[in-house]
Protein backbone atom coordinates (compact mmCIF):
# COMPACT_ATOMS: atom_id res chain seq x y z
CA UNK A 1 0.00 0.00 0.00
CA UNK A 2 1.30 3.45 -0.91
CA UNK A 3 1.81 5.99 1.86
CA UNK A 4 -0.96 8.54 2.23
CA UNK A 5 -0.22 12.16 1.42
CA UNK A 6 0.56 14.45 4.33
CA UNK A 7 -0.77 17.98 4.56
CA UNK A 8 0.52 20.77 6.76
CA UNK A 9 -2.21 23.30 7.56
CA UNK A 10 -1.23 26.63 9.06
CA UNK A 11 -3.48 29.39 10.37
CA UNK A 12 -1.35 32.52 10.92
CA UNK A 13 -2.37 35.74 12.60
CA UNK A 14 0.39 38.12 11.51
CA UNK A 15 1.33 40.64 14.19
CA UNK A 16 4.41 42.23 12.56
CA UNK A 17 4.22 42.34 8.77
CA UNK A 18 7.76 43.68 8.34
CA UNK A 19 9.35 40.81 10.28
CA UNK A 20 6.98 38.23 8.77
CA UNK A 21 8.10 39.31 5.29
CA UNK A 22 11.52 37.78 5.98
CA UNK A 23 9.91 34.46 6.97
CA UNK A 24 7.70 34.53 3.87
CA UNK A 25 10.73 35.12 1.63
CA UNK A 26 12.70 32.22 3.11
CA UNK A 27 10.15 29.50 3.91
CA UNK A 28 9.29 28.54 0.31
CA UNK A 29 12.79 27.23 -0.36
CA UNK A 30 12.58 25.00 2.74
CA UNK A 31 9.24 23.58 1.59
CA UNK A 32 10.57 22.87 -1.90
CA UNK A 33 13.84 21.36 -0.60
CA UNK A 34 11.79 18.89 1.46
CA UNK A 35 9.46 17.86 -1.37
CA UNK A 36 6.46 20.00 -0.41
CA UNK A 37 4.04 21.84 -2.69
CA UNK A 38 1.93 24.81 -1.72
CA UNK A 39 -1.77 24.32 -2.41
CA UNK A 40 -2.92 27.45 -0.54
CA UNK A 41 -0.63 30.29 0.49
CA UNK A 42 -2.47 33.16 2.09
CA UNK A 43 -5.18 33.80 -0.49
CA UNK A 44 -8.64 35.13 0.28
CA UNK A 45 -10.92 32.90 2.35
CA UNK A 46 -14.70 32.78 2.58
CA UNK A 47 -16.66 31.27 5.45
CA UNK A 48 -19.11 28.82 3.89
CA UNK A 49 -20.57 27.43 7.12
CA UNK A 50 -19.98 27.98 10.82
CA UNK A 51 -18.07 30.81 12.41
CA UNK A 52 -14.40 30.01 11.74
CA UNK A 53 -12.59 33.08 10.45
CA UNK A 54 -9.01 32.07 9.71
CA UNK A 55 -6.17 34.53 9.47
CA UNK A 56 -3.63 33.75 6.76
CA UNK A 57 -4.31 30.15 5.71
CA UNK A 58 -1.59 27.92 4.25
CA UNK A 59 -1.89 24.32 3.01
CA UNK A 60 1.24 22.42 1.98
CA UNK A 61 1.11 18.94 0.44
CA UNK A 62 3.82 16.32 0.98
CA UNK A 63 3.98 12.78 -0.38
CA UNK A 64 3.55 11.38 3.14
CA UNK A 65 2.91 12.39 6.74
CA UNK A 66 6.50 11.37 7.50
CA UNK A 67 7.77 13.81 4.88
CA UNK A 68 5.63 16.59 6.39
CA UNK A 69 7.07 15.85 9.83
CA UNK A 70 10.58 15.80 8.41
CA UNK A 71 10.09 19.28 6.93
CA UNK A 72 8.81 20.70 10.22
CA UNK A 73 11.88 19.36 12.04
CA UNK A 74 14.40 20.06 9.26
CA UNK A 75 17.40 22.27 10.10
CA UNK A 76 16.51 24.76 7.35
CA UNK A 77 12.95 25.23 8.63
CA UNK A 78 13.96 25.17 12.30
CA UNK A 79 16.40 28.00 11.57
CA UNK A 80 13.61 30.36 10.43
CA UNK A 81 10.75 29.18 12.65
CA UNK A 82 11.67 31.74 15.31
CA UNK A 83 11.12 34.53 12.76
CA UNK A 84 7.52 33.39 12.38
CA UNK A 85 7.16 33.14 16.16
CA UNK A 86 8.26 36.78 16.54
CA UNK A 87 5.91 38.04 13.85
CA UNK A 88 2.76 35.89 14.00
CA UNK A 89 0.79 33.57 16.20
CA UNK A 90 0.21 30.33 14.36
CA UNK A 91 -1.62 27.05 14.69
CA UNK A 92 0.01 24.24 12.70
CA UNK A 93 -1.38 20.74 12.17
CA UNK A 94 -0.47 17.76 10.03
CA UNK A 95 -3.36 15.93 8.38
CA UNK A 96 -3.27 12.57 6.64
CA UNK A 97 -4.73 12.72 3.16
CA UNK A 98 -5.47 10.42 0.26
Amino acid sequence: MLPMAGYVLVNDDITDEAVFAEFRERVGATVEANGGRYLVRGGATEVADGDWTPGRLVVIEFDSVEQARAWLSSPEYTEIREIRARSASASVIIAEGV
